[in-house]
């Protein structure tokens, strides 16, 4: 595409280049530039993409565009803001691909990972081949390919579902995070059915408030346009036992589907019965009335469930389908999963790192534990420090063996940050064990027949942030040597 031709597409009172380059990529990371890129200056958290101009024409950008005046051998056309205008380029550059598919977002505090896969499985089963951007991975078809960040930046988000349309994906499925929701990586997004799971205390240190936090969350749903169409109906899936979702409903136009088990909603789970193994309960739906048993536990697992069989209904996936996808679905990785190395206690990872989902996954363990409750809990680092305490407290609570430990300290010390927690359970029953594969060692060495040891926090990741660095540490291959040596 021409660079003048794509330039119209800002609407900007922008001077049109008097050299019009052929533009055969766009990019933001001058790495990635090749000859013939569209080089775009982003102001980051720890660098400036100005300050890579010249390293981006040297390595074969024929176009910049900017926010300040650059002195590059090349045309610089300058915008108010560069994120935004890239949302814009990346949607036309890459054909509109979302405008052609079917597009489902999933945000909330907990439950967006499980959620996204419970769509997946059911679209799959319905014979559609689906894409997949979320926390562990992105998925096109089959292939998997890893992520930075749980919704991307714009210009990878529209040429992922490039690649998508050109692998024939009919149906994409993402998890929007309210970071990406706030800083606009979504922008361009055609999005055609909107999931709200749950707003619970997180990510702090970046909205400031929990009014700030619910504000970032409905912009996925005042974002579904305005406009009521007979043929392309926008569906807005909200959790009728979340407050917030009265808020949602007045943000959005799209019509609403409720889903929830405590109060009258479209799709509901009556009659919840639960083992260590599995979850029984009578699906209400629109459509009928099905007896369903699922492979999960817990009445968060029975949300998600719920918030997915909204969300395929309103995608036009008949009820027999979405049932038979549900029943023989094991459950996600690093939620509430399993190791088992033969022993005699129950050893649980999960992803649980925010106040309310270590709750919950507390409550739903002692519902079948025989014995004591071992959790092992850290903090991130340089994360929400206001969690800290209610994160200890919680697990000494409801636990009759809390073990505080390291998640990812990142740039602070792991001992700050275990002070943290402490502060709320002074003078209680806990111990503290900075070394991570120390404490699980502790849990797994101390535990009983009929035991169970919940290691929280980090789920499905396979690795430890420490300072500047990486370390490989997988809380399932830790705790399941140290079952089996």
């Amino acid at each position: 595409m021409k660079f003048n031709e794509l330039l119209t597409y800002l609407h900007d009172n922008l001077t049109i280049s008097k050299a019009d380059p052929t533009i055969t990529s766009i990019e933001m990371d001058s790495r990635e530039v090749k000859p013939g890129s569209l080089f775009i200056c982003i102001n980051g958290y720890t660098v400036d993409g100005h300050d890579y101009a010249r390293k981006a024409v040297e390595n074969g950008a024929v176009a910049i565009l900017a926010e300040r005046e650059l002195d590059v051998a090349v045309p610089v056309v300058l915008v108010k803001d560069t994120k935004r205008s890239m949302a814009v380029l990346a949607d036309i550059f890459y054909g509109q691909p979302t405008h052609s598919m079917h597009l489902i977002g999933v945000t909330g505090t907990n439950g967006k990972t499980t959620t996204t896969h419970i769509i997946e499985r059911i679209l799959n089963a319905a014979n559609k081949k689906t894409g997949l951007i979320g926390t562990m991975y992105m998925k096109i078809g089959e292939e998997q390919k890893a992520v930075k960040n749980t919704t991307p930046e714009s210009l990878t988000l529209q040429k992922t579902f490039r690649e998508m349309k050109d692998a024939d994906v009919s149906h994409a499925v993402m998890e929007v995070s309210s970071h990406a929701l706030h800083l606009g990586r979504i922008h361009g997004c055609d999005f055609n059915v909107a999931v709200f799971t749950n707003l619970t205390q997180d990510h702090l240190d970046y909205h400031k408030t929990m009014e700030a936090y619910k504000y970032a969350k409905g912009l996925l749903f005042a974002q579904l346009g305005n406009r009521f169409e007979h043929d392309l109906v926008k569906y807005a899936v909200l959790n009728v036992d979340e407050e917030a979702s009265e808020e949602f409903k007045k943000m959005t136009s799209a019509k609403i589907v409720t889903y929830g088990i405590d109060h009258e909603a479209d799709v509901m789970a009556k009659d919840v019965r639960m083992t260590s193994k599995g979850t029984t309960f009578q699906l209400i739906t629109p459509v009928g009335i099905k007896s369903v048993t699922i492979q999960m536990v817990g009445k968060f697992s029975v949300y998600n469930v719920l918030a997915a069989v909204a969300a395929t209904l309103s995608s036009s996936i008949d009820l027999d389908t979405i049932v038979k996808a549900i029943e023989t679905m094991e459950g996600v990785r690093g939620r509430f999963e399993l190791v088992d190395g033969g022993q005699d206690f129950t050893v649980i990872v999960d992803y649980a790192h925010t106040p309310d989902s270590l709750e919950n996954v507390l409550q739903t363990i002692k519902q079948f534990a025989e014995g004591k409750i071992f959790c092992i809990i850290g903090c991130g680092g340089d994360r929400d420090k206001t969690k800290r305490p209610i994160m200890a407290k919680i697990a000494v609570e409801n636990s009759d063996e809390p073990i505080f430990t390291s998640d990812n300290p990142r740039s602070e010390d792991p001992k700050d940050i275990l002070t943290d927690m402490e502060k709320g359970v002074s003078g209680q029953h806990y111990t503290s064990i900075i070394n991570r594969e120390e404490a699980i060692s502790f849990a797994i060495s101390n535990a009983k027949k009929g035991d169970v040891v919940l290691i929280a926090g980090k789920g499905h990741e396979t690795y430890q942030q420490i300072g500047s660095k990486t370390i490989d540490f997988d809380d399932r291959e830790i705790a399941l040597n140290m079952i089996t040596r």
